[in-house]
């Protein structure tokens, strides 16, 4: 009886330490709300946020919470999962004020994923150049990934769907669709790219839809998560030159219940870390470094778009566990970012930016 009674209290002293680690000991605060279809945030050195929205514009949003009109942004095709996608700032930003910005050139018969870079001086994206161009085009308004990352060597990584309707391109180094394109900061390929004379840009592929990219800096890990059909979304461990099998392999179906593969597994196909059945709708992924949450440190945050939640996994050798650190959160997470604070900032499609970080003790 006192066994059972001690083992009761062990449980009640567990599910308290988990409470106050994950949801008593943080708090959500909004930076900006009423936006118009964010889909990427990057933090300048003032501490102030660069926000695209989907439409077509990027904002400066203050210390204060007021949202500010950056010009010179490009003209982008506007369609559906189409418009003005990732922000990322070059790793020497403070130096050459080089703002990275992707989105979907083009028109309904000809458009394609699009990358460029312009100078920020002042609320003004000066010299803004188009420096790389997916090919081939296509005439879908739908998966384009878009996710920018800049590794730890320095490349720009660029993640790139399969376009929806040509999924059989994901397999095909004659195509950038459904691959994850690795080049300099200029655009130009890596000399030391797997595939230097057919698919000289091509770093991986294989890939659906991919709209979470994270560099971790400490190892130089590239994680990447992607949209699967219904069910099969994936987490994936890049590495060069590797086939991750879509959509000769596949843990989903078709959305009519079709049988995309009859195929979960192949021969020089990768596996992906961890898949979800059903799809989680995966969007938005970082690597949770700071002292803020302690308990999350190491693990990866993603995005669920399809959920409405934030989930962290801890991926290990004995594999993956998957917990929703701040289930007060709802939404449809597109982007997460770690900041040097070492608070999660997160973008949803609502139109909110918010920032999670722990609460203040009271005295």
């Amino acid at each position: 009886m006192l066994i059972h009674i001690a083992r009761k209290l062990l449980i009640l002293i567990l599910i308290a330490s988990m409470r106050y680690a994950y949801a008593v000991d943080y708090q959500v605060e909004v930076i900006a709300e009423g936006l118009d279809y964010p889909w990427s945030i990057a933090q300048l050195d003032s501490g102030e946020f660069l926000v695209t929205q989907k439409s077509g514009s990027l904002l400066r949003i203050d210390l204060e919470g007021g949202t500010h009109l950056i010009s010179g942004t490009p003209p982008v095709y506007y369609k559906s999962q189409g418009g003005l996608m990732e922000v990322r700032l070059h790793p020497s930003f403070r130096d050459n004020r080089w703002v990275y910005l992707s989105w979907s050139g083009g028109d309904a018969a000809q458009n394609r994923t699009t990358v460029g870079r312009a100078r920020l001086i002042d609320d003004a994206l000066e010299n803004l150049e188009i420096i790389l161009e997916v090919s081939p085009d296509k005439d879908t308004a739908a998966h384009y990934g878009a996710k920018l990352a800049f590794a730890t060597d320095g490349a720009l990584l660029v993640s790139v769907g399969e376009g929806f309707q040509y999924r059989e391109q994901a397999q095909s180094l004659d195509s950038e669709l459904g691959k994850l394109l690795r080049v300099n900061d200029d655009g130009s390929p890596r000399a030391d790219n797997p595939f230097p004379n057919r698919a000289p840009r091509v770093l991986s592929y294989g890939h659906r839809n991919p709209q979470g990219l994270a560099v971790d800096a400490e190892t130089g890990t590239i994680w990447m998560t992607e949209h699967g059909p219904r069910g099969g979304d994936e987490l994936n461990r890049i590495e060069a030159g590797k086939n991750y099998g879509w959509p000769a392999i596949t843990y989903g179906v078709d959305y009519s219940g079709a049988v995309i593969s009859p195929f979960t597994e192949a021969e020089g196909m990768m596996q992906p870390v961890t898949y979800w059945v059903p799809s989680i709708a995966t969007s938005g992924l970082a690597i949770y470094r700071g002292d803020q949450f302690p308990a999350l440190s190491n693990q990866l945050l993603v995005g669920a778009l399809r959920d409405r939640k934030l989930f962290a996994l801890n991926v290990s050798d004995a594999g993956v566990e998957q917990t929703e650190p701040f289930p007060e959160l709802e939404g449809r997470v597109r982007d997460i970012r770690v900041f040097s604070d070492g608070a999660i900032y997160v973008v949803t499609d609502e139109g909110a930016v918010l920032r999670i970080s722990a609460a203040k003790a009271t005295p």
